[in-house]
């Protein structure tokens, strides 16, 4: 798959329609090439003083990869039910099935000016306080800030953090959000959660 140089608007044209999505940003790609993909859009719209979040899944096939589109400006509160819904869909949908087949969130990588992808296929998410086990990891709605259980850190010292930690196992990891947090930094901290993968035994994620 080839890109032009930096997306940050990726275009639908759809019954002489032009739509967009204004794709959020990172400084680094995960995954920079995706083949055998159904795109999904999750767009932004604002129906008086309300915002809300319009999928459109038209092309979406169940036995390709998903490559979710969805634009920075939306809440996460509005953003992740949707996904959920399409998600359970997929999984659910035994005759079509692909185990190769793998959902992805679509994002600009601003350092090396191309469209990236971050998976989250085997996240399930929930829509709740986790249980107090494991680490509890939460991200807080400026981006700036991390709580790890008890000690509040600074976000670029994630990483460095969970190294020090002696674990005996490898720990049940918890994630979590604030549900208000833009969908732009929710997709930040998902690239930065995919350099933990080595450290966890299992990862979970809640939105509350």
């Amino acid at each position: 798959m080839k890109y032009l140089s930096l997306i940050l608007v990726l275009l639908l044209f759809s019954c002489g329609k032009k739509e967009d999505v204004l794709l959020p940003k990172s400084n680094v790609s995960v995954v920079k090439d995706v083949q055998d993909h159904s795109p999904i859009y999750i767009f932004f719209r604002v129906n008086g003083k309300d915002t809300l979040a319009e999928v459109n899944r038209k092309n979406s096939i169940i036995s390709t990869n998903w490559l979710f589109n969805v634009d920075k400006r939306l809440p996460l509160r509005l953003v992740i039910p949707e996904v959920a819904k399409l998600q359970e869909k997929k999984r659910a949908d035994k005759a079509h099935e692909n185990k190769k087949a793998e959902n992805y969130y679509s994002y600009a990588d601003s350092i090396g000016k191309n469209l990236a992808f971050v998976p989250f296929t085997e996240v399930y998410y929930k829509l709740e306080k986790p249980k107090e086990e494991g680490l509890i990891i939460f991200f807080e709605k400026n981006n700036k800030m991390v709580r790890v259980n008890n000690e509040i850190i600074k976000r670029e010292e994630l990483l460095n953090y969970i190294a020090s930690l002696d674990f005996a196992v490898k720990p049940k990891m918890q994630f979590c959000f604030d549900k208000n947090m833009s969908y732009e930094s929710y997709v930040q901290d998902k690239v930065l959660i995919n350099k933990l993968q080595s450290f966890a035994m299992v990862i979970d994620e809640f939105i509350y």
